[in-house]
C-alpha cells in the first residue's frame, strides 16, 4: 500500500481557480499551492488576483494572477491560454466564481426584493455568472485535460442547492424583511446537474468531476444572523474560512480517485436535520 499522504500531493500539476480572489477562493488557491500545484488565481478583479498570486510567489509557490469574466467565452479561453503559456498544462479546475448575496457587513441592504418583485435582469445576470460561467470554464479547461488524458473539475455548490433557504434566519426585529434571493438556490441546484452531466459525459476519459457543497462561512456577520444560522446546524456554529480546504484538496487529489459525479457536503450538519 502506498503512503496515504502521497495521494494528497499535487506536485507538477496546474490548478486554475475561478473566483480565486474571493473568500473561499483565496483559501483554495493557498491550499492547492501548499499541496504542490502551480496555481492560477483567476478573478474578475485582476488587481486582487495579481495581489494574491504575488503573495503566493513571495512564499515560494508558483502562481499566476489572471483577470477573467466567466460569462465571456473569449475571456475564459484567454485564461486557459495564459495558463498553458505559463505552466504548459491544466490539471485541476475549481469553479468558485459566483454571485452570492451574503449577509455579512459588506452586503448590507442588498436583500429586500421579494420573489414577486425580483428583477428579471438580476435573475439573468445570476444565471450568466453562476451557471453559464461554470459551463464556459469547464468547456475551455477540458480541452487540454483531454489531450493530457487527465483532469479534475470541482464545482462549488451550496447547501441551498440541496434544500430551500430558511428565510427565517434573515429576520431582524424592527427591520424590513430580508430574503436570500431565488437565483441562488436555482443556480446552485443547477451546479449539481452540470456536475453529474460532465462526470458521465467524460466516462472513460480519465476526467473526474465532483461538487463541493460548503455551509455558511463566518465573515464578519452580525450577532443576530450568526446566532440564527448557528442554531440551524448540528455543530452549533458557522464554518471557519479554512474548513473547506481539506475537502477541496481531497477532491482535487488522487485521494478521491474513485469518486466522480458526487457531491461532498461540508455544512456542519445543516442538511442532516
Amino acid at each position: 500500500m502506498d503512503n496515504i499522504f502521497d495521494k494528497f500531493k499535487l506536485t507538477g500539476q496546474t490548478a486554475v481557480i475561478t473566483g480565486g480572489a474571493g473568500l473561499l477562493g483565496k483559501q483554495f488557491c493557498r491550499t492547492l499551492a501548499q499541496a504542490g500545484a502551480q496555481v492560477v488565481v483567476a478573478d474578475l478583479n485582476l488587481a486582487a488576483a495579481k495581489q494574491l498570486a504575488d503573495a503566493l510567489q513571495e512564499e515560494g509557490y508558483p502562481a499566476l494572477g489572471v483577470g477573467v469574466d466567466v460569462t465571456s467565452p473569449e475571456s475564459v479561453q484567454e485564461l486557459v491560454k495564459a495558463t498553458l503559456q505559463s505552466f504548459r498544462r491544466l490539471d485541476i479546475l475549481v469553479c468558485s466564481a459566483a454571485m452570492d448575496p451574503k449577509f455579512d457587513s459588506s452586503h448590507a441592504g442588498q436583500h429586500r426584493n421579494t420573489f414577486e418583485d425580483y428583477p428579471l435582469e438580476a435573475w439573468k445576470q445570476a444565471l450568466d455568472v453562476n451557471l453559464t460561467g461554470m459551463f464556459l470554464s469547464a468547456q475551455a479547461a477540458v480541452k487540454p485535460m483531454l489531450e493530457q488524458d487527465h483532469g479534475v473539475i470541482i464545482n462549488i455548490c451550496s447547501t441551498y442547492g440541496l434544500v430551500g433557504p430558511d428565510q427565517r434566519i434573515y429576520e431582524k426585529p424592527g427591520q424590513p424583511r430580508s430574503y436570500k434571493p431565488v437565483f441562488y438556490s436555482v443556480t446552485k441546484a443547477g451546479v449539481l446537474g452540470l456536475t453529474r452531466y460532465l462526470a458521465t459525459y467524460y466516462a472513460g476519459k480519465n476526467i473526474r468531476v465532483n461538487a463541493l457543497t460548503p455551509g455558511g462561512v463566518y465573515h464578519g456577520h452580525d450577532e443576530i444572523f450568526t446566532q440564527n444560522y448557528s442554531a440551524r446546524t448540528v455543530l452549533g456554529r458557522m464554518a471557519n474560512e479554512d474548513e473547506m480546504n481539506g475537502a477541496l484538496l481531497f477532491l482535487a487529489s488522487e485521494a478521491s480517485s474513485y469518486m466522480t459525479g458526487a457531491n461532498l457536503v461540508v455544512d456542519g450538519g445543516w442538511t442532516a436535520w
